[in-house]
């Protein structure tokens, strides 16, 4: 072998530094884990148990028979872009131009991709609260930016504040991310939270990229407000959005942007040149959920809050002290105190002696030391029978 075959790289090697120091999804861990183990009750993974509706696959189907098989629109439909203007206007009084200001992406999470490298340019730092989704650090780091977390914490229910991020901007802070309702802590944010973060972004000209794709799925007397609607707020904000959650169309993969044409010029230019479009039959399903399927949100909503609520007096009751989430479908007791065990500890041994699969708190950031995510995006009768096991599980091993 020669000297310069011994040094070639091989495999790895061949990966950029910040793919290569990134680690995989905790929240797959253990979906991975449990997958192999029977009689299993996953608690774990942020999808609703419903069957998308039938109307919207039918439409779907109907697409397709139709021979509606070719590309569209590297933006989208228009007729769904309208749709999606329309809905925006009508539940929030923010007004976007469908042709310019919106685009149809595979999923919220190519839409968060797409408007962060779009955006950033190498070394700007982006400011993000935690816990929260697994994937704005990493696309922040993907993108050439640098993530900076700013902890919540259950003593505030989880909420972000002004006064942190006046906190923790730089000189370096070109934006701040932000992802209420929250997944994973069920976490709100008031409109009087929002006004002030609000002011600190114009105050420190911040761009805000803001998913909101849990923005149907509130409870109580909360109202979810959109960042863009905020007075001043329109022109330096991101909004993200989809169908996965309330329409139960996780699979179809479909979801949008809308923002201030000059940044959309942008974005849409990362999503043309990366995807082409959103696949073809889940734009016409989309059509046909914002079209008719208010009546199937509304009947999966009322069952998520039944389950919320029965959860969240549950796992009180077993001591897994737990605010009362308010937005999207998961709660985030905190597991320590009682049992004595680090989060990790936690969920592998309830997923070894009771079957019941949650996921660790820290796989959302650091800051979720201590807690678990717990989803009630199953089964209610399910939900029951998690919480039975649940509840053997840590009058074993309570502190």
């Amino acid at each position: 072998m020669t000297d310069s075959a011994a040094t070639r790289r091989a495999g790895a090697d061949f990966l950029n530094s910040t793919v290569r120091s990134m680690p995989p999804s905790g929240i797959r861990r253990f979906f991975d884990m449990l997958a192999e183990m029977p009689e299993v009750i996953s608690l774990t993974i942020g999808e609703p148990d419903f069957t998308t509706p039938e109307h919207i696959t039918l439409a779907a189907i109907a697409s397709l028979e139709a021979g509606e098989t070719h590309y569209t629109a590297n933006g989208g439909m228009i007729e769904l872009r309208e749709l999606i203007a329309a809905n925006l206007h009508d539940r929030y009084g923010v007004t976007y131009d469908p042709r310019a200001e919106i685009i149809v992406t595979v999923g919220a999470s190519e839409g968060v991709d797409a408007s962060l490298r779009a955006t950033i340019d190498p070394g700007d730092e982006i400011i993000y609260h935690e816990p929260c989704f697994v994937s704005y650090a990493p696309c922040i780091a993907f993108a050439g930016g640098t993530p900076v977390a700013v902890a919540t914490t259950d003593a505030t229910d989880f909420r972000l504040t002004a006064g942190m991020v006046s906190a923790a901007i730089t000189p370096r802070t070109k934006g701040l991310f932000l992802g209420y309702p929250n997944n994973p802590t069920g976490a709100v944010l008031d409109r009087s939270e929002l006004e002030a973060i609000a002011r600190v972004a114009d105050e420190r000209d911040l761009l805000v990229y803001s998913d909101e794709i849990y923005d149907r799925l509130v409870y109580g007397d909360h109202v979810h407000t959109a960042f863009s609607s905020l007075p001043g707020m329109r022109e330096r904000t991101v909004l993200l959005g989809g169908f996965s959650k309330s329409y139960a169309m996780t699979g179809w993969r479909i979801g949008y942007v809308a923002a201030p044409a000059p940044l959309m010029e942008g974005i849409a230019k990362v999503h043309q040149y990366g995807i082409m479009c959103a696949p073809t039959s889940s734009q016409f399903a989309a059509i046909e959920a914002l079209r008719n399927g208010e009546p199937a949100v509304a009947a999966m909503h009322a069952e998520y809050d039944r389950r919320r609520r029965y959860m969240t007096d549950r796992l009180n009751a077993l001591g897994l002290t737990c605010f009362e989430p308010r937005g999207a479908f998961y709660c985030f007791p905190n597991v320590s105190d009682v049992t004595g065990m680090d989060e990790t500890t936690f969920a592998s041994n309830l997923l070894t002696e009771e079957h019941v699969g949650v996921v660790p708190g820290t796989a959302f950031g650091p800051s979720g030391a201590g807690h678990a995510r717990v989803c009630y995006a199953t089964a209610y009768e399910h939900i029951v029978e998690a919480l039975d096991r649940i509840e053997r599980f840590v009058g074993r091993h309570r502190g």
